[in-house]
């Protein structure tokens, strides 16, 4: 069985270190969840794993003669579905709001680049980790303009309501006139409640939501924030 040299383990753990440091220096400029410390310590965790998985066993006797069979895949194997459980502590919530899937799927993919230079696939690493940094990166400043015309106008609407007043009834008003509500923050002050509803209309929408509003009889006002 095939085992590494100190000078080759040194090579790869250090690698794995390095691609995942990389790739966390991204998400930490962005000032995500799950910054460069914790893609390295995934990258190079994944690697060792894989290690441990591949070579940790050469002084052991395996075969069939001996009725020990060995599988250098299994733990590694586990590493997929471990990360996946990490990945979805960087995911958050925010109302109807989804945020940190591309931190989720940074930290999956930094664990498949330690896991492969753990394996020895060095260059499949290495562009591996160009690729991602083309998608965390010059891929989005690409595209985003783009999306920013393609996408309904996303606008903040402002309304009140008298004290005690649900709201089931503004986010039925605008997903009839055409919006779709993303997010609601509510604020109680001196009597009534407001709401800031973040909601995506297509273009024209706005006043088909204000006629459909006035319609509430609870509702005491509305604005937009621009």
């Amino acid at each position: 069985m095939v085992s590494l040299t100190w000078y080759e383990l040194l090579g790869r753990l250090a690698l794995a270190a390095a691609l995942g440091a990389v790739v966390g220096f991204e998400r930490e400029v962005r000032e995500r969840q799950a910054g460069l410390r914790t893609h390295m310590l995934v990258s190079l965790g994944s690697a060792l794993f894989t290690i441990v998985s591949a070579y940790a066993w050469t002084a052991f006797s395996f075969g069939h003669n001996s009725g020990v069979t060995y599988d250098p895949t299994r733990i590694a194997a586990q590493i997929v579905t471990g990360v996946g459980f990490l990945g979805a502590g960087a995911i958050l919530h925010q109302g109807h709001l989804v945020r940190g899937l591309t931190t989720a799927a940074s930290l999956w993919i930094v664990a498949a680049v330690g896991m492969a230079v753990g394996a020895g696939y060095w260059v499949a690493a290495l562009i591996t980790t160009l690729l991602v940094l083309f998608a965390l990166w010059p891929l989005r400043l690409a595209i985003y303009p783009l999306l920013l015309r393609l996408r309904p106008e996303e606008v903040l609407l402002y309304v009140e309501l008298r004290a005690g007043e649900g709201v089931a009834g503004v986010v039925a008003a605008l997903e009839h006139a055409g919006g779709k509500v993303r997010s609601i923050e509510f604020e109680e002050q001196g009597g009534r409640r407001q709401l800031a509803v973040e909601v995506d209309f297509p273009p024209g929408a706005r006043d088909l939501a204000v006629a459909k509003l006035a319609e509430i009889e609870h509702v005491t006002g509305a604005r937009w924030s621009r």
